[in-house]
């Protein structure tokens, strides 16, 4: 009989390399990242759409970061029912986070996936950077 493979074999491909974009402090400790290409993806991914990817979750994050009315509400009723409202309501800025998540997860699926690249949400890795993925070129079709 043919060798076997396990199931967990096929479905994770061989992770060839990682890139990381890093944050962008020359604005202060706002959460930006660094819209530099990688020379790592030249290859594999277009400058353009990289910087819109880029750029996108930059301005999620600075939606995030937003201060206004809203984002003062939320902060006094949160000392009025000492914190207890957090427990029954979603602030904004989990929201945007939800949002932000959504969006990697969309782009994951319609661009990078297609050409072996996996984007990381930068909230897994402490909004320090955000982490590309580059995955060995296989034989094997991705059924994702």
């Amino acid at each position: 009989m043919a060798e076997t493979h396990s199931l967990q074999d096929l479905q994770q491909p061989a992770v060839s390399s990682k890139v990381f974009v890093q944050r962008d402090y020359s604005s202060g400790t706002i959460c930006k990242f660094q819209t530099k290409f990688p020379s790592e993806l030249e290859t594999r991914f277009d400058k353009q759409q990289f910087e819109e990817t880029i750029q996108t979750l930059n301005n999620l994050y600075a939606e995030a970061e937003k201060v206004g009315g809203k984002s003062y509400l939320e902060g006094c009723l949160a000392c009025l029912t000492a914190y207890t409202i957090f427990l029954c309501m979603e602030t904004h800025y989990e929201k945007v986070l939800k949002k932000i998540a959504k969006y990697i997860k969309d782009q994951n699926e319609k661009i990078y996936a297609p050409r072996g690249l996996l984007l990381t949400d930068p909230i897994e890795r402490g909004l320090r950077v955000v982490e590309i993925t580059i995955f060995e070129d296989r034989s094997i079709g991705s059924g994702r």
